[in-house]
């Protein structure tokens, strides 16, 4: 039996697709670690999860809203990334000694976890949770990518100390990318790209206290918006608009709204001009937690002026609830596009920044889906996209199962595992 090393970020969506891998390895005998943040890596992975702690960087300052291109990009790589590698390569080291691993997995933005293993000579293995590194998002700037490139040679003299290394991005013993040709597209792939589709897994059970009598009460289609766990920033306004629009179509969906940070207004849907808190209880609660900003726990229903067919939650159980919902609006995070066209469900996609117009890109060429641009974005536009998806006449539900059959033919975790124990003997 082989022993894996996860090496991840404290992020939800690169820790999600792990841990589908990590089960299937699992469930055949072999040992599994985790090198991360404990506490997220259990929440996700399972409260018996044997995690190495990794530090994380002290004093990051939050990412302007309107950032975008390659001043966001700098921006990640320069005050994220960079420092994270920084403070997580120790906790990377001693998790490689302490657990001595057959295959260290390497989340792409997890670096630390590339350059240690490569500095100790083991075999690593890289976890490309979204496809836009796969399809070389900076060949049309070339100084930007030298810049990156100085950059990833400085962090290799301090945490590796390598000579002439491989770009901890892209492991020469193979890249696992969750993905498939049908979202992908006919695009380039370098060398050892294996695309083994998303891992979709069966999560912990958290304490799911979501309203499923609510969801149950209506025949009507639903419409899941969320922009995930990172845009609390960037979001408000998208968010209120998004509100805005479903609420106009009452007669026709009915919409789940994740709102972590509480900043959609109730206010603006009480007719007597009453107004409330974001969360029907005064302002939110500002709890900061792994998966970042929290916002107050709402009542189910429609409570503080919200109308009966919205419902806004602080949080959702995503995979149990894309099952029965018919459209998702979102951010385009590959993470919640690929569950949503794992499950056949068409999306309507405002990309804000990162990956996200590349994977957007991506849903609207396969079919799947429909574009908006996120700062123009109003009530009027978002319904209409709702409406568009929606429709069975032009062909977004069909093009999105289509996807999703790719996907899961592609085989996801259990792929990933087989490529995982393959490169373990083939290295014993």
């Amino acid at each position: 039996m082989g022993r894996f090393l996860f090496v991840v970020p404290p992020l939800v969506g690169h820790v999600n697709p792990a841990v589908g891998t990590a089960a299937a390895l699992t469930a055949r005998g072999h040992e599994v670690a985790w090198a991360g943040h404990p506490d997220l890596v259990r929440k996700l992975a399972g409260a018996d999860a044997v995690v190495h702690p990794c530090a994380l960087p002290g004093d990051v300052p939050p990412r302007p809203a309107g950032l975008k291109g390659p001043a966001a990009f700098r921006f990640l790589w320069e005050s994220f990334l960079v420092p994270l590698a920084d403070a997580m390569a120790p906790g990377v080291r001693a998790a490689i000694g302490g657990f001595d691993p057959d295959v260290v997995v390497c989340d792409q933005q997890a670096v630390a976890g590339a350059l240690v293993a490569e500095s100790l000579g083991r075999t690593w293995v890289t976890s490309a949770t979204t496809s836009a590194e796969l399809v070389d998002p900076l060949a049309a700037m070339p100084k930007v990518a030298a810049w990156l490139d100085g950059l990833l040679a400085d962090l290799r003299d301090r945490v590796g100390g390598v000579e002439g290394g491989a770009d901890p991005r892209f492991s020469p013993y193979g890249v696992l990318a969750y993905t498939t040709r049908a979202l992908l597209g006919p695009v380039g792939l370098p060398d050892g790209v294996r695309l083994v589709g998303p891992s979709v897994t069966a999560r912990p059970a958290g304490d799911d206290d979501f309203p499923w009598e609510w969801l149950d009460a209506s025949a009507l289609p639903t419409v899941l918006v969320s922009l995930g766990t990172a845009n609390n920033e960037a979001g408000a306004r998208f968010l209120n608009a998004a509100a805005r629009a479903l609420a106009a179509l009452g007669d026709r969906v009915r919409t789940v709204l994740v709102d972590p940070a509480g900043v959609v207004d109730p206010g603006a849907f009480v007719g007597s001009g009453e107004r409330q808190g974001p969360g029907g209880h005064g302002g939110p609660s500002g709890l900061v937690g792994p998966g970042g900003l929290v916002g107050p726990r709402r009542p189910a229903g429609a409570g503080g002026g919200l109308p009966g067919h919205l419902l806004v939650r602080p949080h959702v159980p995503q995979l149990a609830l894309l099952e029965r919902v018919d459209a998702v609006v979102c951010h385009a995070g590959h993470n919640t596009v690929c569950e949503a066209l794992w499950h056949g469900v068409p999306l309507v996609v405002a990309p804000i920044r990162d990956d996200q117009p590349i994977v957007a890109g991506q849903v609207v060429a396969a079919g799947a889906g429909v574009r908006l641009r996120f700062g123009r974005a109003d009530a009027a536009r978002i319904g209409a996209a709702v409406e568009a998806v929606l429709d069975p006449a032009g062909g977004h539900r069909k093009a999105a199962e289509a996807v999703g059959e790719s996907f899961r033919a592609a085989g996801g975790g259990e792929s990933a595992a087989d490529h995982l124990v393959s490169l373990a003997h083939s290295r014993g």
